[in-house]
């Protein structure tokens, strides 16, 4: 099929693996099998392998990084000769000590990696190698203090048993062009409070959080912003609930007017024959065996108590969990007991914004084009969203400096809408920036949904002491699970665990203990496997179908994610066509409910949750709407 209206970078057909973020371009021709060993000697020295992690199958990595089964069985074979892994049959092959120069280089007396206990908790495992555990995980050039659970989040009894678990030449970027604006945050009256806890002296995060009063020039420390994105009504109505769209979900009522705080509520309700809205994923993929499996295996091993209120920050098995599978899939060191769980990272930007603005941040600049709904949850906690322009390239650095705001929130592995990823570059300009005391708030949008391109490491492993992370497994599983992730620097860790608390005293334990099994178990990089051949085949019937029923729309961010955008070479509204669109029966969402900036008109398409046909005649549907507004 024709790729000449693909934007660039989208398609560079590369292979590697999401374990470890290994990209067989990096190892020498004839020498490959040493470079896969040294790498895992390396990752099981450094914790990101700890004692009694699961290597995947040698046939999978092997498919993965696209070189013959043999060169990853000889490097597993050595690893084994060497005694830190261990085959265990239908087990697979698991890490059961660490290498010496490990213990060597915290003078023999490493801590057992996190969660693990001791050797004996491991069969087979080394006593003297196991004790050796990873380093502390390090901040622009010192080691970030481990901060233990407080009392009131730590259980006396350990943790359950869970079945069937072990414990760049590129060529110059082109902007999507605007102006700059920014959105000034409301000013609401201070509840009264009792409970309170400092963050680096700041004023407390309150039982009530309360949004601050809009910042002055002349305020001292105040923020400077550009003028206001939107009207000075906007954050009071979305405070509210907005007034429209009607919950009705008609066409003229969805797409009619500055988008309001339930504008996606609408869209959900209203019907439609063929449902393209991004972010949706493949829910008939969900492993519903997997899971019940999972589930009467927890059920099985659970003690009374622990039915009981768990801790604000999450199970320490999930937590635990989550820890080694960041470790393994995105570079990110951490100690379990920095993990929280929350429902989803919608929450997790709530819970960021009251800390944030408790600190005395009351702007974060976002990407442009970027997420409405990352605008409508930082706005509904009286943030400010001045806006920082994407090209090819990423995120514009330079442009964010001149935004003045000292924190940012940004998807650097699969930005959305556009899908561009963050060259190597710009992620430099951003980590320089960081290192000057700016603060990213990375949001892990769609990493794992990866296709045609190599894995990019998280920029929390890189900075974490100025970088806040969260993820979720709303796109691998399902939103429904409402089970996400968040890492935070050290200085605002017992802060958010403090709003989590009064949000909602902490998840619902019994999921987080179901989808932990799974993570231990390989049952979700299976899961991913999986997706992933269902989400290229559908996302190249809707290339082809564009290819031919839109030949002039400009497809971007083909490739990775759960979507893609189009764009055209023309002057329209883009709302007028996505209500053309659900009143033939398609749902979509225009790109302009994800700018604050003119640009060009667009749509935004989602291709994971239909079959090839549904998607095909989506598309097919879309034009035939086009051709009426034209």
């Amino acid at each position: 099929m024709s790729r000449a209206k693909t934007g660039r970078n989208d398609r560079s057909i590369t292979s590697g693996s999401d374990f470890l973020q290994l990209d067989i371009s990096d190892a020498p021709r004839g020498g490959r099998a040493d470079w896969l060993a040294t790498r895992l000697r390396l990752a099981i020295a450094d914790g990101r392998l700890p004692v009694g992690s699961r290597l995947p199958a040698t046939r999978v990595l092997a498919g993965e990084l696209r070189v013959s089964r043999g060169v990853v069985t000889e490097a597993y074979q050595r690893l084994t000769e060497d005694g830190h892994l261990e085959g265990r049959g239908r087990g697979g092959t698991i890490v059961v000590a660490v290498p010496v120069t490990a213990r060597a280089a915290s003078g023999g007396a490493g801590r057992v990696p996190a969660g693990y206990g001791h050797a004996d908790a491991v069969p087979g495992a080394t006593h003297a190698s196991a004790a050796a555990g990873p380093p502390s995980t390090p901040s622009a050039g010192t080691a970030s203090p481990r901060h233990p659970a407080s009392s009131a989040d730590c259980s006396a009894e350990p943790p359950p048993t869970l079945s069937g678990g072990t414990p760049d030449a590129a060529q110059p970027p082109t902007a999507f062009d605007g102006t700059p604006d920014a959105v000034q945050p409301s000013t609401l009256t201070e509840p009264p409070s009792t409970l309170s806890v400092s963050v680096r002296g700041a004023a407390p995060i309150s039982a009530h959080p309360r949004p601050p009063s809009t910042p002055s020039s002349s305020a001292p420390g105040a923020t400077r912003l550009p003028s206001p994105a939107e009207p000075p009504s906007a954050l009071s109505t979305l405070a509210r609930g907005a007034a429209h769209p009607s919950p009705t979900g008609s066409p003229s009522t969805v797409f009619g007017g500055t988008p309001g705080a339930d504008v996606f509520d609408a869209l959900r309700a209203a019907p439609a024959k063929i449902d393209l809205s991004p972010g949706v994923p493949d829910l008939a993929a969900f492993p519903r065996g997997a899971w019940l499996r999972a589930e009467r295996g927890v059920l099985n091993s659970l003690a009374p108590a622990e039915l009981g209120y768990g801790a604000p920050r999450g199970t320490p098995v999930l937590r635990r969990a989550v820890a080694n599978w960041l470790a393994r899939n995105r570079g990110v060191l951490v100690d379990p007991d920095e993990v929280v769980i929350v429902a989803g990272v919608a929450q997790a930007l709530g819970l960021l914004a009251q800390v944030l603005r408790e600190d005395g941040i009351t702007a974060l600049a976002v990407e442009d084009p970027g997420s409405l709904g990352v605008r409508q949850h930082l706005w509904h906690w009286g943030l400010a969203t001045p806006p920082v322009a994407v090209d090819a390239a990423g995120l514009r650095v330079d442009d964010l400096r001149d935004s003045g705001a000292p924190a940012v929130v940004i998807t650097p592995a699969h930005q959305f809408p556009m899908g561009v990823v963050l060259d190597g570059d710009r992620r430099r300009q951003l980590i320089r920036w960081a290192d000057e005391g700016g603060l990213i708030v990375e949001d892990d949008y769609d990493a794992e949904h990866r296709y045609d391109r190599p894995p990019v490491p998280a920029l929390r492993s890189m900075l974490a002491e100025q970088v806040c992370y969260t993820g979720s497994v709303s796109k691998l599983l399902a939103p429904t699970l409402r089970v996400g992730w968040l890492l935070v620097p050290t200085r605002y860790r017992e802060a958010v665990v403090a709003a989590k608390r009064f949000a909602d005293l902490g998840n619902a334990a019994l999921p987080q203990l179901v989808l932990a099994s799974l993570m231990e178990s390989g049952e979700l990089e299976r899961q991913l496997r999986l997706l992933r051949r269902r989400h290229i085949r559908r996302r190249d019937a809707m290339i082809e179908a564009i290819g031919a029923d839109l030949p002039g729309a400009v497809v971007h961010g083909a490739a990775a994610g759960l979507h893609l955008v189009i764009t055209f070479d023309a002057d329209f509204p883009d709302a007028d066509l996505a209500a053309a669109a659900l009143a033939r029966g398609v749902k979509t969402q225009p790109l302009s409910w994800h700018r604050q900036r003119p640009g060009r008109p667009g749509l935004v398409l989602g291709y994971a949750a239909n079959p090839p046909t549904a998607v095909a005649e989506g598309v097919a549907t879309i034009a035939a709407a086009l051709r009426e507004l034209r």
